[in-house]
């Protein structure tokens, strides 16, 4: 919310991506006073700046990692996503690195119950789904980056309010490994995301 405002403003009306963040919120069952109070403190001159950095490396095994962060500090953050990568079994690479193996999407979560989506399938693809997911816990659209605004114009002209949209990194491809690696993996992306600047950690284990 705080990048969002800082960005374009603190009206949602006039910030799509401030809306997003807030439907995001929403989404997550956080309390409209305390969404109106962070839009508050973000438009005051005090709030510290903060900014968004993608960070790169290998896990165990090999396995790419893209690490979406938020930070006030940039070089506190770097220090320690190292060094959780090299404590981890891991190394940090280069801007640039492991990216390439990731197509940036949009990805809209629906609540089955709540969204009657398959009356709108064919305007869906219109507006630019690439591909839409029909799973029994959630509904799933995932369109191209540059897509992205489209569909959130189309969503909002309908009426229809997913539960979460988000820009994320989808792994071209996937990699299996025996579940004794995959723990390996999946420690080092635990301790990722439970850094207080990470916001989304993304890999290709299958």
């Amino acid at each position: 919310i705080a990048i969002a405002v800082k960005h374009g403003g603190p009206l949602p009306e006039n910030n799509p991506k401030l809306r997003m963040c807030i439907q995001n919120a929403k989404g997550v069952n956080m309390p409209k006073d305390r969404i109106d109070a962070a839009i508050r403190r973000a438009s005051s001159k005090d709030e510290k700046d903060f900014q968004e950095v993608i960070y790169e490396g290998y896990g165990p095994h090999g396995i790419p990692i893209v690490v979406e962060c938020a930070t006030d500090n940039p070089t506190r953050t770097v220090a320690n996503i190292r060094l959780h990568f090299s404590k981890n079994g891991g190394a940090m690479g280069n801007s640039g690195s492991v990216v390439f193996m990731f197509d940036r999407q949009g990805v809209f979560k629906f609540d089955p119950n709540a969204a009657n989506l398959r009356d709108y399938e064919l305007d869906l693809i219109d507006a630019g789904a690439e591909d839409i997911d029909w799973g029994d816990e959630e509904i799933s659209v995932y369109t191209k980056f540059s897509e992205f605004g489209h569909m959130l114009k189309f969503l909002e002209s309908k009426g229809l309010e997913p539960k979460s949209s988000s820009l994320q990194y989808i792994p071209a491809t996937t990699k299996e490994l025996p579940e004794e690696q995959q723990d390996e993996v999946l420690k080092l992306v635990e301790v990722l995301e439970g850094d207080d600047d990470v916001q989304n950690v993304y890999h290709n284990l299958a």
